[in-house]
C-alpha cells in the first residue's frame, strides 16, 4: 500500500493499467515470444511480488537480479518495487569475484536469476538463501506470475525507502551501489519524458542490457508510464535489430554508440527501410562524431537526443535535442528538467565560459550515498552538491561538453571499467614491473582498454592477456598490450596518463 502522498515505482505501472488496461504494454522477442496487455503486467507483478514476500523476504532486503533482457528480468524489478524490496542489477557477464563481490557487498538474501546463468553463482562461491530462475524453469518467477488469482500485498511502500542499488565502478578496484529512492527514480522518469519527448504512439524498441540504467530508467519505465507499447528484445544483434526496426515499424530506438557504430557499418544498413523512425536516442559513451553525421544524413527524418548523465542521478542529467544537433553536435546538452548543474574549479568556484571543470548536481534525482561505504558517500556528497568526476567544459549558453573523466574510469562499450582494477591484476604478475592502463578511442568500442607495461624479464602479450583473463571478466581485459622502458611521469613522480593516450592515439609517422 502506497501512503497518500507517496508515488513508487511500482505505482507507475499501476496508473498505467488503470487508463489503458487492454493495451499491449510490453512484447518479449525470444523464442516463441509473449506479449502482455497493461492490466495482464500489473497483475502479474502483484502475484511476483506476493512470491518473492512469501519466501521470507521482506521490506529492505536485497534481492540480485542476474539475468538477459525478458519480461521476466522486467517483472522482477516492478516485484521487488512492489514489495518494498531493494533490487540489485547484476552485470550478466560477470563471474568469479566480480559476481561474488556485489552479492556479499549488496547483502542479497535472494537472486533472480536466469538458469543458463545459475552455474555461475555456484563458481564463484555464493548461495544466497533464496535462488529463484527468472524464467524457463519449474516454479520461475514467470510461472508464478503469470497465472492465479491476484492477491493483496499488504506493504507499505513509500518514495522515500530504497528502490534499487546500482552499482558503478570508480578508480577503486570495487564498485559502489548507489542508493535509489523510488522519490528518485520517479523524479528522473518525469524528467525523461518531458525532455525526450516521449509519447504513447512511439512504439520503442528496448535492445541494450536492463541491468544498465539507462535502458530500464531512461526508457522502458518512463515509456511505461505514458502508455507506450515497448518491444524488449534478449540480445543487441545489429541483424536483428535492422530487421525488426523494418518489418515491425518502430518509431523510437536507443542504442549506446558501440552499437550504433555497429548499425550504421553493417552491410544490411544502407538497404534497410528505416522510415518509421522518428525519434533516435543514444548516450552512455561519446558518439563519435562522423558516425553521428552518417546516420544523420542517412536518416534525415530522424531526431537524434544525445543523453549524458550517470549511475547517481538515476541516470539523466543532460540532453541534447534534435534541434541542438546542428550547431553543437559535440555537446552533451544542458540540464534535464529535475537537475541543476555546475562547473566548478577544483576549490568550488564556477569556471567562466569556455573554461574547463568538474560538473557538480543538485537534484531530487540523485541516489542518498554509496551502500555501506560513508567515506566515499562523504567525498562525492559535499557542500550540498554530489561531484561527478567528469571534466567538462560549458560555454556561453549553458551547453556542457565532456572533455574527460576526472578518475581513471575507461568506459568500454557502454561499460565502467576502473584501469586502477586492471592495473593490480596485472601486477600480480611476475613479469610486470610497472603497468599503466588507459582508454584509446576506438571504432567498435570507443574507448579500448590498453595496457602500457614495464616488463621485469621476459614476458609476452599473450602471457598478460591470459592472466588478466583468468583474474577478472572478460570485458576488462586489455584489447592490446604496449611495452615500454619507461612510463611519463610529472615532478611528483605521478604517471602522466594523458600523455600515454596521446601518444598512443596518435598516427604512426
Amino acid at each position: 500500500m502506497t501512503p497518500v502522498r507517496s508515488s513508487t515505482v511500482a505505482d507507475i505501472l499501476r496508473r498505467s493499467a488503470a487508463r489503458h488496461p487492454d493495451r499491449i504494454a510490453l512484447r518479449f522477442n525470444a523464442g516463441p515470444g509473449r506479449e502482455w496487455t497493461y492490466a495482464e503486467l500489473d497483475e502479474a507483478v502483484t502475484r511476483a511480488a506476493a512470491h518473492l514476500l512469501s519466501l521470507g523476504l521482506a521490506p529492505g532486503d536485497r534481492v540480485a537480479a542476474y539475468g538477459k533482457n525478458s519480461d521476466a528480468y522486467l517483472l522482477g524489478f516492478l516485484a521487488c518495487a512492489r514489495a518494498g524490496l531493494v533490487h540489485v542489477p547484476v552485470n550478466f557477464n560477470l563471474t568469479g569475484d566480480d559476481l561474488a563481490y556485489l552479492l556479499e557487498q549488496s547483502g542479497s538474501r535472494a537472486a533472480l536469476v536466469d538458469p543458463a546463468l545459475a552455474g555461475n553463482l555456484a563458481d564463484a562461491g555464493v548461495e544466497p538463501e533464496h535462488v529463484l530462475a527468472l524464467r524457463d524453469a519449474e516454479g520461475s518467477l514467470l510461472e508464478q506470475a503469470s497465472t492465479g488469482p491476484v492477491p493483496e500485498v499488504e506493504v507499505d511502500v513509500a518514495d522515500t525507502d530504497l528502490a534499487q542499488l546500482l552499482y558503478t565502478s570508480g578508480t577503486t578496484s570495487r564498485p559502489k551501489g548507489a542508493m535509489m529512492t523510488h522519490r528518485a527514480l520517479v523524479h528522473e522518469y518525469v524528467s525523461c519524458v518531458v525532455d525526450l519527448d516521449l509519447a504513447p504512439d512511439d512504439a520503442p524498441l528496448h535492445v541494450m542490457p536492463l541491468y544498465h540504467s539507462a535502458q530500464l530508467h531512461v526508457f522502458l519505465i518512463p515509456w511505461l508510464a505514458v502508455g507506450a507499447t515497448n518491444t524488449v528484445l534478449e540480445t543487441p544483434d545489429p541483424t536483428e535489430i535492422l530487421r525488426r526496426l523494418a518489418a515491425d515499424r518502430h518509431g523510437a530506438f536507443f542504442a549506446a554508440p558501440t552499437l550504433w557504430v555497429a548499425l550504421a557499418n553493417h552491410d544490411h544498413f544502407d538497404r534497410s527501410d528505416l522510415s518509421s523512425l522518428r525519434k533516435a536516442y543514444y548516450g552512455a559513451s561519446i558518439m563519435p562524431v562522423p558516425v553521428l553525421n552518417r546516420l544523420r544524413a542517412a536518416m534525415p527524418q530522424l531526431g537524434f537526443y544525445n543523453c549524458f548523465g550517470q549511475s547517481e542521478i538515476a541516470p539523466l542529467a543532460t540532453v541534447l535535442r534534435p534541434e541542438e544537433h546542428d550547431r553543437r553536435p559535440d555537446s552533451a546538452g544542458r540540464p534535464v528538467l529535475f537537475v541543476e548543474a555546475r562547473v566548478v574549479d577544483p576549490d568550488g568556484r564556477d569556471v567562466a565560459a569556455g573554461e574547463q571543470g568538474e560538473v557538480i548536481y543538485r537534484s531530487p534525482q540523485l541516489a542518498t550515498g554509496y551502500w555501506d561505504k560513508p567515506e566515499e558517500t562523504a567525498e562525492a556528497f559535499r557542500d550540498g552538491w554530489f561531484h561527478s568526476g567528469d571534466l567538462v567544459r560549458v560555454d556561453d549558453e549553458g551547453y556542457l561538453y565532456v572533455v574527460d573523466r576526472i578518475k581513471d574510469v575507461i568506459n568500454t562499450g557502454g561499460v565502467l571499467v576502473a584501469s586502477r582494477e586492471v592495473e593490480d591484476a596485472l601486477y600480480t604478475h611476475p613479469g610486470v614491473a610497472e603497468v599503466a592502463v588507459v582508454g584509446l578511442p576506438d571504432d567498435r568500442w570507443i574507448e579500448a582498454i590498453t595496457a602500457v607495461v614495464v616488463p621485469k624479464g621476459e614476458v609476452s602479450a599473450d602471457e598478460l592477456l591470459a592472466h588478466v583473463r583468468s583474474a577478472l571478466s572478460h570485458f576488462k581485459v586489455p584489447k592490446a598490450v604496449h611495452f615500454t622502458d619507461d612510463l611519463p611521469r610529472n615532478a611528483s613522480g605521478k604517471i602522466l596518463k594523458r600523455q600515454l593516450r596521446d601518444e598512443l592515439a596518435a598516427p604512426p609517422g
